[in-house]
């Protein structure tokens, strides 16, 4: 049975990820980076000032929403900041070689203006229920009432609700397992029951719960990462430059073999980095704008935050990941499977507690992204079957979860990549064709 479905996802990957989508994914972010003049580099202070600086001088939006603006922003990251920022950087190091990082640096930064895009669109046609104020916003809207595509929305609903159950479920609930059985040795059907336990407690509370739980769990676990990651690369500084040399010159040419590792080719490294790169930040699948949609901002207000979200889930916390990777010498080394890649060079470079604490940092981020997923999953499927569906959605969420903790790695991965870049296409030409409203919502702002 799984060997059918792994040749079957195989083929359907193979056209799915192909030239023409990756041509399409980078070209929207270059495109849409050109029509907003390259914001992410010409207002970077404004952004910053926007966002973060915002956090620290009182000030807050009157707009409606059921989030504010950092709630909505910590639960998006919630999602993006997860095992792709550890297992999925390892993964495409491991599959496509160092290359693969600096690919995944590109995709992130034409990423942010296609992230901008989608929030600033996920906010502007997002639907207020005038009785209860509950929100509804993401794709399925900016598509069916933008875009005049309401079939495509129920394409675009229908594929996130079940991508949801891969890249956001089964694959974070995977890595937990995994976790869990190299720090205590939980066997996987044990582990599997306490992640059901742990995310049901907060799923089963709505958007409001979800909010105040990632708040707190992501700076915390952000800071908890940078800060390991930090000191290894500060310990290893003087490697620092021939690892980042060997990166940017492993995307462009063959990357040599190293020890047990075969090399890579240049087309391995961009598909690898492509993808990893998508399921690391989420620019492109218009997943974020779902929840961005919560907020109590402005379109491009949130839209800021949607650039920020990219900038520290992938050119930091991500880019920590790949370093720590290529300084500590562990890609190569005979027996080491990617999912264990980035903790082995944790362990390497913080002796005793590096590994424990990767493990650790794993957890919290693959169960902060569960959480998010869930509610892009169940909103999607509430845009096609109606408010009925929610609670039956969020059981079957559950059930996936104790499944995904007992799958294989490599097959998990591999339909999420499928699925993410299914439900990327209806919203990469929403995105195009939509440009011009971004645009205008732009400079109504900023002038």
């Amino acid at each position: 049975m799984l060997s059918s479905i792994e040749y079957l996802n195989n083929l359907v990957n193979a056209v799915v990820w192909g030239p023409p989508l990756m041509v399409l994914l980078v070209g929207t972010g270059v495109y849409l980076s050109f029509r907003l003049g390259f914001l992410q580099l010409t207002h970077f202070p404004l952004i910053w000032r926007s966002t973060v600086g915002r956090l620290f001088s009182g000030r807050t939006e009157a707009n409606a929403g059921e989030l504010s603006a950092f709630q909505a922003v910590s639960s998006a990251m919630a999602a993006t900041v997860g095992v792709g920022n550890i297992v999925g950087v390892s993964t495409a190091m491991y599959w496509g070689g160092p290359g693969a990082l600096f690919w995944m640096w590109i995709t992130a930064g034409v990423g942010m203006a296609t992230k901008f895009s989608e929030v600033v669109l996920g906010m502007k046609y997002r639907r207020v229920k005038a009785d209860s104020g509950e929100i509804a916003g993401g794709p399925m809207y900016y598509i069916a009432d933008g875009l005049g595509r309401k079939w495509l929305a129920g394409v675009y609903a229908f594929l996130t609700g079940v991508a949801a159950l891969g890249i956001g479920n089964m694959v974070q609930a995977n890595a937990v397992a995994t976790s869990l059985h190299e720090i205590v040795v939980f066997p996987r059907p044990i582990a599997g029951g306490l992640v059901v336990a742990l995310v049901a407690l907060v799923i089963l509370g709505g958007v409001k719960r979800i909010g105040r739980t990632t708040e707190y769990l992501v700076p915390f676990m952000a800071v908890l990462y940078l800060a390991c990651g930090g000191y290894i690369l500060l310990r290893y500084a003087s490697a620092l430059p021939a690892a980042v040399t060997t990166i940017i010159t492993s995307a462009f040419t063959p990357a040599a073999p190293v020890g047990a590792w075969g090399g890579a080719s240049v087309m391995l490294a961009l598909r690898y980095g492509i993808a990893r790169g998508i399921a690391s930040n989420e620019a492109g699948l218009g997943s974020a704008s779902i929840i961005h949609s919560q907020a109590q901002n402005s379109p491009v207000g949130q839209g800021f935050w949607g650039m920020w979200e990219v900038y520290v889930d992938t050119l930091i916390v991500a880019s920590i990941t790949g370093l720590v990777i290529m300084v500590t010498g562990v890609l190569g080394e005979p027996g080491l499977s990617p999912d264990v890649l980035a903790a082995t060079a944790f362990a390497r470079g913080l002796p005793g507690i590096g590994q424990p604490l990767v493990f650790i940092c794993l957890i919290l981020f693959a169960y902060s992204t569960m959480l998010t997923w869930s509610f892009y999953g169940e909103k999607a499927w509430e845009y096609l079957f109606g408010k009925v569906v929610v609670l039956p959605y969020r059981v079957l969420f559950l059930a996936f979860l104790y499944i995904g903790a007992t799958g294989g790695l490599r097959l998990v991965w591999d339909v999420s990549d499928t699925l993410n870049g299914m439900m990327a296409i209806p919203n990469l030409i929403a995105l195009l064709v939509l440009a011009k409203v971004v645009v205008h919502e732009k400079q109504d702002t900023l002038s």
